[in-house]
C-alpha cells in the first residue's frame, strides 16, 4: 500500500470520529443531558471567538451550559457540513457550521474551528473551539 492510500485511510478515519463526535454533541446538547454533554469537553479545553469575550475555560462553559440546559433555554443543536484542517494521531482539526436554536425562537448559526484530542481515557473530547467571523466561514466555503 502506497502512503498516499495511508493517508486517505487515516483521513478516513478521522472524519468518522469527527462526525461521531458532532452527532453525539448534537444529541446530548439537544436532548440537555449535561453530564454525557460536557463528557464531549475537555477540562482543559479554550473557546475563542465569542463576542464579548477574550477566552472561555470549561469552567465557565459548563456553568453556563448547566443553567441553560435547566432552564429550558435550548431548544436545539446541530451541526451541517465537515472540512478536515489537519489531522495527526492523537489530534483532529476541523471546521463545521453550528447552528443553535434556542426555545424563544431565535436561530444562530456560525463557523466553528474544533480541535478534538485523544486523552488518556481514550475518549475524543475538543481541546479548543474557536468561533468563525461570518467572512471567515464564507471564504471557508461553509456558508453563503
Amino acid at each position: 500500500m502506497s502512503q498516499d492510500q495511508d493517508q486517505k485511510i487515516a483521513d478516513n478515519e478521522a472524519i468518522a470520529i469527527a462526525q461521531k463526535w458532532l452527532e453525539a454533541s448534537a444529541k446530548t446538547a439537544t436532548n440537555r443531558q449535561f453530564e454525557e454533554h460536557f463528557n464531549l469537553i475537555s477540562k482543559k479545553v479554550v473557546v475563542k471567538g465569542v463576542p464579548d469575550y477574550d477566552s472561555i475555560s470549561y469552567d465557565d462553559w459548563a456553568r453556563q451550559s448547566e443553567q441553560e440546559f435547566k432552564d429550558g433555554v435550548l431548544e436545539s443543536v446541530g451541526y451541517e457540513g465537515l472540512k478536515m484542517v489537519a489531522t495527526n494521531d492523537h489530534q483532529i482539526m476541523f471546521k463545521t457550521v453550528e447552528t443553535v436554536c434556542a426555545s424563544d425562537g431565535t436561530r444562530r448559526a456560525h463557523g466553528v474551528e474544533i480541535l478534538l484530542s485523544l486523552e488518556e481515557d481514550g475518549v475524543w473530547r475538543v481541546t479548543q473551539e474557536r468561533v468563525q467571523t461570518d467572512d471567515e466561514s464564507r471564504h471557508d466555503g461553509l456558508m453563503m
